[in-house]
């Protein structure tokens, strides 16, 4: 991440412009988008003339200096119109192209960063398998050095954006067994013996997932990330930034809950009286605040940890975990508060419950997560 110093000013006026972005562009077609299980693929361009997919990575391939807490006040303002999906399938690049740049020759992340970047090509990760998500280490998909490109045959399961990536960073073993033995590829959307199919989901319906199928997929040599053996340690990076990406949404749709079920409580009124005059309501009401209130020093604490270089990964472990067992309760009691209408489609709270299992298990299942925070701590 691009850690460069930016202005208060200067960050302002960015979620200023993040904000109309959202109002004006956005939340108009949210309601489309999600029927119609997509979303304009116009609208990665827009966003990238914005400066949105840039922040955090090197102004040398087209990207703005930015730090944690302009990532995280990123999040919030596009989680404005309550959908997980819109955030996972625009911002794909956030765990696609970390990857290519930390590890990539510098012709690689010339030719294509700043495509990225600039929202003309989109970039996906492909990591999990049907056979296994966070055993990284026992990966199936091999890649095999033939002249000057690798045959790759496999498959992945569960991948944002998998259907329309331009540029697919695959996690793939070109040698023996175990963490050693893995290393990553970029594979173009449209290499020779790669297949797609699409998922259907729970929630996050207006990005595309998909199942990814290599059979003697040729993809050029020059496009291996880093060298060949490097790619458990560039995944492992790559958890990190994800799991807080993850708790930062969290958060956000935290938020976006108890803000729709305040505005419902006073609004609606039952037995003539508006339901915040309930007693049971404002408690609700005061439960969730009172875990989102610790939550956002939680997540600033280790954002700025990371920013100064260091790698808590047992907090970012359980930082994810408190951030989406926080969203599964604001979830639950707003959804409760606005009784009939919150099981309606078309409201914020219906939509952002569905949508809260998929952050306790992306990213490292919230199982995963105690037992790699327990290792960390040496227990």
């Amino acid at each position: 991440m691009a850690r460069a110093e930016i202005d208060n000013q200067s960050r302002d006026a960015f979620r200023r412009s993040v904000r109309k972005f959202v109002a004006g562009e956005i939340a108009p077609h949210i309601e489309a988008w999600e029927e119609a299980h997509s979303f304009p693929r116009e609208l990665y361009r827009r966003a990238g003339d914005l400066g949105i997919l840039a922040v955090g990575f090197d102004p040398a391939y087209g990207g703005l200096p930015g730090d944690c807490s302009m990532i995280i006040e990123l999040t919030q303002e596009l989680a404005a119109v309550g959908s997980g999906g819109l955030i996972a399938g625009l911002l794909s690049h956030s765990i696609g192209a970390p990857p290519i740049e930390a590890l990539g020759s510098a012709q690689l992340k010339a030719r294509v960063l700043p495509e990225i970047l600039s929202g003309e090509r989109i970039s996906a990760l492909a990591v999990t398998e049907p056979g296994g998500g966070s055993d990284v280490a026992n990966l199936a998909t091999t890649a095999r050095r033939e002249g000057d490109a690798y045959i790759v045959n496999g498959s992945k399961m569960f991948i944002t954006s998998g259907m329309r990536a331009d540029y697919i960073t695959t996690a793939v073993r070109t040698g023996g067994p175990g963490m050693e033995g893995i290393s990553m590829l970029l594979i173009p959307g449209d290499a020779p013996g790669l297949s797609r199919t699409p998922l259907k989901k729970m929630g996050w319906w207006c990005s595309d997932t998909a199942a990814l199928y290599f059979d003697d997929c040729r993809v050029p040599a020059n496009n291996l990330i880093g060298q060949e053996g490097m790619g458990f340690l560039g995944l492992m990076q790559n958890f990190n930034r994800e799991r807080l990406f993850i708790a930062a949404m969290a958060y956000a749709f935290s938020k976006v809950c108890l803000d729709e079920a305040v505005a419902y409580a006073r609004e609606r009124k039952t037995f003539g009286r508006p339901l915040i005059a309930r007693q049971v309501v404002r408690h609700k009401l005061v439960d969730m605040a009172t875990k989102i209130a610790p939550l956002a020093s939680f997540l600033r604490d280790i954002g700025s940890r990371i920013d100064r270089g260091e790698h808590p990964i047992a907090d970012v472990c359980m930082l994810k975990n408190v951030a989406t067992q926080c969203l599964e309760h604001c979830a639950k009691e707003a959804v409760q508060i606005f009784g009939g209408s919150g099981y309606m489609r078309g409201t914020k709270v219906e939509r952002i419950y569905r949508e809260t299992k998929v952050l306790s298990i992306g990213g490292g299942a919230e199982e995963i997560m105690k037992e790699l925070a327990a290792r960390q701590l040496g227990w």
